[in-house]
C-alpha cells in the first residue's frame, strides 16, 4: 500500500485532489496536513472522515519538529504539496506569512523527505515530490496569451516572490541531489 502526503488538502484544490486520489487509488493511504487557515474547509472531505485510508493532522509546516515527526511516523512514497498562503493582496499589506509558509514550509517538508528517502535505494529511486506552485511567478501575462516553462521568473508581489523562492529550492534539490521532483506552475 503506498503512502502519500497532501499538504494543504483542506483547501478548495488539495481536498479535491484527495477525493479524487482517494477514489483512483483503492490501495492508497493519504495523509492530509494542513494549517487550517481561512482558506481551509475541512467539510470538502467529510465523505472520508471514517476511512482507514484517511488521516488529517493539522500542522504548519513551518514547524520543523511537527513536520519531522509526522514524515518519520507517517513514511510517506509521495508528496502533493499544496499547502501555501495564497492571496496576492494579503502578501501585499502582510508579507511574513508568505514567506515563512512558501519557503519555509516548502523547506521543511522538502528536506525531510529527502532525508527519509535517501536512507533506502529503492525510495530515492521511487518516491516523488510535486510542487504545486503558480502562474504568478512569470509576472504579467504579455500579449501572446500564455505563459511556458521558457518563460522567465517575474514575480511582482510578496505572494509571488514567496512561490518563486519555494520553485528555486525545488529546482535545487532536484540538481544538487537528483530528489524525484516535479513543479507545476499552474493558474
Amino acid at each position: 500500500m503506498k503512502k502519500i502526503i497532501v499538504t494543504g488538502g483542506a483547501g478548495f484544490i488539495g481536498s479535491n485532489l484527495i477525493l479524487k486520489l482517494f477514489k483512483d487509488h483503492p490501495d492508497w493511504t493519504i495523509m492530509n496536513i494542513d494549517k487550517l487557515t481561512y482558506a481551509s474547509d475541512t467539510g470538502y472531505l467529510k465523505p472520508l472522515r471514517d476511512s482507514e485510508r484517511y488521516y488529517f493532522k493539522k500542522i504548519d509546516l513551518v514547524d520543523r519538529d511537527e513536520v519531522k515527526d509526522i514524515v518519520k511516523t507517517f513514511q510517506p512514497d509521495g508528496v502533493f504539496h499544496l499547502a501555501a498562503e495564497s492571496h496576492v493582496d494579503n502578501s501585499i499589506s502582510g508579507p511574513e506569512p508568505f514567506i515563512l509558509s512558501n519557503v519555509v514550509g516548502t523547506f521543511n517538508i522538502l528536506e525531510e523527505c529527502r532525508q527519509l528517502w535517501q536512507e533506502d535505494e529503492e525510495s530515492w529511486k521511487n518516491n516523488r515530490f510535486v510542487h504545486v506552485s503558480t502562474d504568478e511567478v512569470y509576472g504579467e501575462l504579455e500579449d501572446d496569451g500564455f505563459f511556458t516553462e521558457q518563460t522567465p521568473y517575474a514575480p511582482n508581489s510578496p505572494y509571488s516572490a514567496s512561490k518563486a523562492s519555494s520553485d528555486m529550492i525545488v529546482r535545487a534539490y532536484f540538481h544538487t541531489y537528483g530528489m524525484n521532483l516535479v513543479t507545476t506552475n499552474c493558474s
